[in-house]
């Protein structure tokens, strides 16, 4: 078998760029694997996979025999992949269920047919609808989420990719025929952790309770419930702190709730942080937290970190997340319950911190089940030699 990947590629802020990289190490050392430049990307000096895949040019097609890899995301980083998916024998990496802000973006862009036409062939009139009334301004923000629109990317792929099995029952409900297999969302290996030292690097004392959010800060992330709780938490005389990893749009947000909250100086915002401190940091924490609102139907990267630390994540009770044990992932109401359900477990740990460190074990036991890169790259190469007939004899066919 022999690979053309499309992606993402760091220093690209997107979740699947990492993804790219943690994947592509364990792919490329397999099997043959060309990866595609996204265009103006520059390689970073320090390119990880240097010897390990080979990188071609943006406009590079697939040669016969070579399955093309395409990873789309609900994001304008996978605008220029979308023309890709127009060939025969492409198989398709699913990161988000949810694309409709792919397709607006692309309308933006002049790719495709327009918005209208796309919706239309989604969700009939209704979607024609929605497309006509946004163009006068008329926009809820959960339509998109009502409206996904995965039908017009996904027109004729032979085969999708997903990170869960919800994910898979959707694909196959509405793609029937297609081959859809899944793989663990996959997240490097931190390896063994010096807790202790890890929370000394991040100012962290060792009475504190932390609470930990990583990745770009945003409305949809929940923030507000977030600090809800931590100053229930802090009113019951739970020591505890929220540190934020990363940066975005809602940090001056953030900051000023914080300070109506009466928290200030329980939140810490330590930005971006370099890689290999970046995979050790959610050690340091002793609760994460993924609560986005509404979700994409995508597998958390920031919770599968978590969980490769050792750190029990609190999640939102998305069904994409509901497949992790309890124990790793204690689930948080969806809507303003997330709040008291957060405080809640906050107050639990700090009640009786031996018994909450048992949840520790669960969390990485629930990495190693199914997250691994290696065990990843595996499963899909596994997926992929059984499509029927081979997605890459479809590609030769194609071009002659």
């Amino acid at each position: 078998m022999r690979i053309l990947w499309g992606s993402p590629l760091p220093p690209i802020r997107s979740g699947v760029s990492d993804y790219a990289v943690e994947l592509l190490a364990e792919l490329g050392r397999r099997v043959p694997v060309r990866v595609l430049k996204p265009p103006q990307w520059s390689c970073p000096e320090a390119w990880p996979l240097d010897g390990i895949v080979e990188l071609v040019g943006t406009e590079t097609e697939a040669e016969p025999g070579e399955l093309p890899l395409i990873h789309i995301g609900n994001n304008p980083h996978h605008l220029w992949l979308l023309r890709r998916l127009e060939a025969a024998g492409v198989a398709v990496v699913l990161h988000d269920l949810i694309l409709h802000h792919l397709l607006v973006e692309a309308a933006g862009a002049g790719i495709g047919g327009g918005l209208e036409e796309a919706l239309r062939r989604a969700h009939g009139e209704r979607g024609a609808a929605l497309a006509r009334a946004r163009g006068v301004g008329i926009a809820g923000r959960r339509d998109p989420f009502l409206f996904p629109a995965r039908t017009p990317v996904l027109r004729s792929p032979a085969a999708v990719v997903v990170h869960s099995a919800w994910a898979q029952r959707v694909v196959e409900d509405e793609l029937p025929g297609v081959p859809c297999g899944r793989i663990g969302l996959p997240a490097t290996d931190p390896g063994p952790i010096d807790r202790v030292a890890t929370r000394e690097r991040l100012g962290i004392r060792a009475d504190e309770l932390v609470l930990m959010h990583l990745g770009f800060l945003t409305p949809e992330k929940g923030l507000h419930r977030i600090l809800a709780a931590l100053a229930a938490a802090v009113a019951l005389d739970v020591p505890a702190r929220l540190v934020l990893v990363g940066e975005g749009r809602g940090l001056g947000e953030v900051t000023g709730a914080a300070a109506a909250a009466g928290v200030a100086d329980r939140v810490r915002a330590v930005g971006w942080l370099d890689r290999a401190t970046f995979l050790t940091a959610p050690a340091a924490a002793d609760l994460g937290v993924v609560l986005r609102t509404p979700s994409a139907g995508e597998t958390s990267a920031a919770a599968v970190r978590f969980l490769a630390c050792g750190t029990p994540v609190a999640v939102g009770g998305g069904p994409q997340f509901l497949e992790w044990p309890e124990r790793a992932a204690p689930r948080l109401t969806p809507g303003p319950a997330a709040a008291a359900d957060l405080a809640r477990l906050l107050a639990t740990a700090a009640a009786d911190r031996p018994a909450w460190e048992t949840r520790r074990l669960a969390a990485r036991a629930a990495y190693e089940a199914q997250h691994r890169p290696r065990r990843s790259a595996e499963d899909l190469l596994a997926f992929l030699s059984r499509l029927p007939p081979a997605a890459a004899e479809l590609t030769a066919a194609a071009r002659g």
